[in-house]
């Protein structure tokens, strides 16, 4: 299996509408400005997607679910077995995500790429299994070029199937106990920040947990010194396959003209990967919240991105992407719907 599609030819937005768009916004009636970013993302969507009428009904949501061998070093405060059991829960319709695609009637599947019990036949559940989970990546590779490659076709095939349900905007998640360690792990090692800066309390590590989660870090990089200018083999050193399958994604959204918006910390460091290897896929980003993770800071500014949302959220599952789509719709409401000054017989300031 090969990934070399990483390096086709990336899609831009329409300059034309996107001018169009910034056109109409001046001519509604309202101040210029007055609705804030929701203009711009009105604008953005335009321009994406090729369209006078931009739009955010049709949602995609496919969560990624992989387990991590660094889970053996005590990077997290639950079991791992929480993460199979979690996808139990997705196909059963009781996690956060599964009641968000429900309350936006979004399209949501689970893809398995390598949770460390192979959970079966499930409803809405595909395996495209790269392994029992990864290496621990603070004594080994966290996975194989093979692993890498079938994982991020994982991300490319499940963007190829919402592009063909015409899908107005895809949303990435994640699932995988452990997985905030590898993700501060890639932001490291790209942005050469120090661990300490990045560790985080994950799924609830108290202080002492964090401190040794950063000790564990650093082991790790030190055996990855000099990657910055290498993002697929930092990716595939020190990541996770839900987290390469997010990155093989988000290239494939720009590759195919997508929408992306981007949920949190686990994605992000995806999404920082992308852009690494492909910088125009930034082009196709909008990224949805704040996490509360502090490593999160460091990769939104290094993206110079601008959440639309800051809520506290750090659950991961695309929850806090699908908690900005309602802000997208009436976004593209107002812009699609609202009078010009000319419509309405208003003056203009």
């Amino acid at each position: 299996m090969t990934i070399e599609w990483l390096s086709n030819t990336l899609k831009v937005p329409d300059v034309a509408l996107q001018s169009a768009a910034l056109e109409r916004q001046m001519q509604l009636t309202k101040p210029p400005g007055s609705l804030g970013r929701l203009e711009d993302v009105a604008v953005r969507l335009s321009a994406m997607q090729g369209s006078e009428k931009p739009s955010a009904e049709k949602i995609n949501i496919t969560i990624f679910a992989a387990d991590h061998g660094v889970v053996a070093a005590g990077v997290s405060a639950f079991p791992q077995e929480v993460t199979v059991q979690m996808v139990a829960n997705f196909s059963a319709g009781g996690a956060a995500i599964s009641v968000l695609a429900k309350t936006l009637g979004a399209s949501l599947q689970v893809v398995d790429v390598g949770t460390v019990t192979d959970p079966g036949t499930m409803p809405g559940v595909i395996s495209r299994r790269a392994g029992h989970g990864t290496g621990n990546l603070h004594k080994q590779d966290a996975m194989t070029s093979e692993q890498l490659a079938i994982a991020m076709n994982a991300g490319r095939e499940a963007v190829l199937q919402a592009k063909e349900m015409a899908a107005d905007l895809f949303i990435g998640g994640d699932m995988g106990i452990g997985n905030t360690t590898p993700a501060a792990a890639i932001a490291c090692a790209l942005l050469g920040a120090d661990p300490v800066d990045l560790a985080g309390p994950g799924t609830g590590l108290d202080a002492e947990g964090v401190s040794h989660k950063a000790q564990v870090l650093q082991q790790a990089l030190q055996r990855y010194e000099g990657l910055e200018s290498e993002p697929l083999k930092v990716l595939r050193c020190l990541g996770g396959f839900e987290i390469a399958a997010l990155t093989g994604a988000y290239i494939s959204c720009a590759q195919q003209g997508l929408p992306v918006l981007v949920d949190g910390y686990i994605t992000t460091a995806a999404a920082l990967v992308a852009v690494k290897l492909q910088p125009g896929v930034k082009d196709w980003l909008i990224f949805s919240h704040r996490s509360a993770e502090p490593g999160h800071k460091a990769m939104l500014e290094a993206l110079d991105a601008e959440p639309l949302l800051d809520m506290g959220m750090r659950l991961g599952e695309g929850s806090g992407a699908a908690t900005a789509v309602p802000m997208l719709r009436v976004a593209c409401d107002l812009h699609n719907g609202m009078a010009t000054f000319a419509d309405a017989g208003v003056a203009e300031g």
